[in-house]
């Protein structure tokens, strides 16, 4: 190999890698800080070794109690965008509803225009007239309204890549509707479930301001509120203590993706139950 290309790929390899370990810094520090006696911004190496700070950040009892209130928030929202995005995307990809792309689109559209704070008032102001502020049904509703155009969306072109000769060849061989679509086409669309699920779960386990504003008990208060609680009342964190939650709240994500990896590899497969 010619000398200018060789110098021109080690100058390459080198920035790469210097450019990865400027990234992997801050993620080593956040993955060494829990154990770490002192936990210093600079310090990344543990110096002392310790798990006192895991017992510390346990006994803070609304901080452990706001994990169940994410999980129960997280959960219940998955479940319900998954059903609803899943029957809803399979009925606009099969049935001949006149301008169902444009419905599509102008959802799509809309749930990412009129998002975030700009929805709060009118969002809370409906919640608050039917008499479920403060409730963890609010923040399941409200998550699932926000989230299920775009999961619809997202469903609807792994439904419209599936042949509608699967469904036809069950119907003519005695199956009903519904079976059709349990058996046939729900096991093939399976990936665009999980991406859907996967993708919810992350939405509404990382909110901080829907929760914020439409909970008012800290016994209903999710972890990304919870985290707070790890400041000192001038403002300033607690690192030790604000690290190992970080690890704790970062935790079910990771465990997610690594069931996914797990469960489905890199390469999601469906199949038609026989």
């Amino acid at each position: 190999m010619p000398l200018r290309p060789l110098l021109l790929r080690i100058l390459f390899a080198g920035l790469a890698a210097l450019i990865g370990l400027v990234f992997a810094l801050p993620l080593l520090w956040f993955l060494l800080a829990p154990f770490n006696a002192r936990a210093e911004l600079g310090l990344a190496v543990p110096d002392p070794f310790t798990l006192g700070n895991f017992a510390k950040a346990f006994e803070n009892g609304f901080a452990m109690r706001a994990l169940l209130n994410s999980l129960i928030q997280s959960v219940g929202g998955v479940a319900l965008v998954t059903a609803a995005a899943t029957l809803a995307a399979y009925a606009m990809s099969r049935a001949p509803v006149p301008g169902k792309g444009a419905i599509t689109y102008l959802l799509l559209l809309f749930s990412s225009v009129v998002s975030g704070s700009a929805a709060m008032v009118p969002i809370f102001l409906i919640v608050s007239a039917i008499g479920l502020v403060d409730t963890h049904i609010a923040v399941i509703l409200v998550f699932a309204g926000g989230l299920l155009p775009t999961a619809m969306f997202i469903l609807r072109d792994f439904i419209d890549g599936l042949p509608r000769t699967y469904e036809e060849s069950a119907l003519v061989a005695g199956a009903s509707p519904l079976r059709a679509f349990f058996d046939v086409a729900l096991p093939v669309i399976r990936p665009g479930v999980v991406v859907v699920a996967v993708w919810a779960f992350v939405q509404i386990w990382g909110s901080f301001l829907i929760p914020f504003v439409l909970l008012r008990s800290e016994s209903r208060m999710p972890a990304a509120l919870a985290i707070y609680s790890y400041y000192s009342e001038a403002g300033t964190p607690v690192v030790t203590l604000l690290s190992v939650y970080a690890v704790v709240y970062s935790a079910p994500v990771v465990a997610l993706y690594l069931f996914v990896s797990w469960k489905f590899g890199f390469r999601f497969f469906g199949g038609i139950k026989s």
